[in-house]
């Protein structure tokens, strides 16, 4: 796989040139790189690993063209967004989706993020066609693929997690858990900074924010990562931060990532997957820890899962207080139907073993003791 024919094939596709940011090369280069030599691409998985990248970017080339053709866009503000993350399967999609019933706030939305212009027009969010096709393509993953939907599940029109805006840049932990590369592990953890981005990641947004506005709401479990450069782009952003029981948060994202992997590889080893996690973990803690240390321990408020399902909107209440911002009675209403009508478990239940990682809980929360001290999380018994 060649640099030149993923970008080649987008051109073609899209009938367009531009690219915008030529920092985008930097990350696609090593991307497809340690796709040949590392990823172990099995003969079904890497045709559908080229189509993604290709998909991915003739997405950016459209947006890079639209922008071209209305930089007006540019001069719309985005003021205080709400950024909500943590690490994965602590409750960020529970946490986003109860956002996201505020009819005040506006999400990034699962189809807009994959096939993003033009944005769609005032009032058909839900009903434009390129969401009407996710939703048949979704309701066909369901029925073909049911423990991935089973252990993460996004509603076509419901929100989607900022890695898919970045992902046009190819600086996204997307592509870390879609294969083992641990090249772009390495590359997208210690050797870039991620401003190229989030500068495309809010242009993108000043796109879809063109006919249908609110307060953007977003969500990403990986910012931890790179929350200076996130504030440098967006000085004003609110930060929340999900947290949960160490031992659950690992088996449960290292499963995810042992469902995925297999649509492009038929070696998956379990047990690199679960060092590949440990270390990202690692990082976003250590990373948070750092930005609380330098901008107080309020610069980020947190939501602890069990108090989460205990009492979800009541969460929501204590968020907005936070924040000094308004909760109306018909965005509360709004929360407690979602709830009602989305239990846990809807889709089935995600099942995994700690074990099957080479890992125990014991082992998960000894390595994780600072992080669970420091923020008082409760362990399942």
């Amino acid at each position: 796989m060649q640099v030149s024919n993923i970008v080649d094939k987008a051109r073609a596709a899209t009938g367009l040139d531009d690219l915008g940011d030529p920092a985008v090369f930097e990350g696609l280069a090593v991307l497809v790189k340690a796709a040949d030599e590392e990823a172990r691409l099995s003969e079904v998985g890497a045709p559908r690993w080229e189509a993604n990248l290709v998909s991915i970017l003739s997405n950016r080339l459209r947006v890079v063209d639209y922008l071209k053709q209305h930089p007006e866009v540019l001069d719309r503000p985005i003021e205080k967004p709400m950024f909500v993350f943590g690490l994965p399967r602590t409750g960020t999609t529970v946490t986003i989706n109860l956002l996201n019933a505020d009819p005040a706030r506006r999400c990034l939305l699962r189809w807009e993020s994959l096939n993003s212009v033009p944005p769609a027009k005032a009032g058909e969010l839900s009903t434009d066609a390129r969401c009407v096709a996710e939703r048949q393509r979704l309701e066909m993953s369901i029925k073909y693929a049911p423990q991935i939907a089973a252990a993460h599940y996004e509603d076509a029109d419901g929100p989607s997690e900022c890695q898919f805006a970045m992902a046009p840049s190819f600086c996204s932990q997307l592509f870390d858990s879609n294969l083992h590369m641990p090249s772009y592990h390495e590359w997208l953890l210690h050797k870039t900074r991620y401003l190229p981005a989030f500068k495309f990641h809010k242009q993108l947004l000043q796109v879809l924010q063109a006919n249908n506005g609110g307060r953007w709401t977003l969500k990403n479990p990986w910012h931890p990562l790179f929350l200076n450069d996130l504030t440098t782009v967006y000085p004003d952003a609110q930060l929340v931060m999900t947290h949960r029981d160490p031992a659950e948060v690992v088996g449960s994202a290292c499963n995810l990532i042992r469902l995925v992997r297999p649509m492009f590889s038929d070696k998956v080893d379990l047990r690199d997957i679960a060092t590949m996690m440990l270390d990202t973990f690692d990082h976003m803690i250590a990373r948070q820890n750092a930005y609380r240390d330098q901008h107080g321990e309020q610069s980020i408020f947190d939501i602890h899962y069990t108090e989460q399902l205990r009492d979800p909107v009541g969460q929501m209440r204590k968020v907005y207080t936070h924040f000094d911002e308004p909760l109306t009675s018909e965005a509360e209403t709004a929360m407690t139907k979602l709830m009602a009508d989305n239990p846990q478990g809807k889709h089935g239940k995600h099942v995994y073993s700690l074990e099957e990682f080479g890992l125990t809980a014991a082992g998960v929360r000894q390595h994780f003791r600072d992080y669970c001290e420091r923020f008082k999380i409760p362990m399942k018994q």
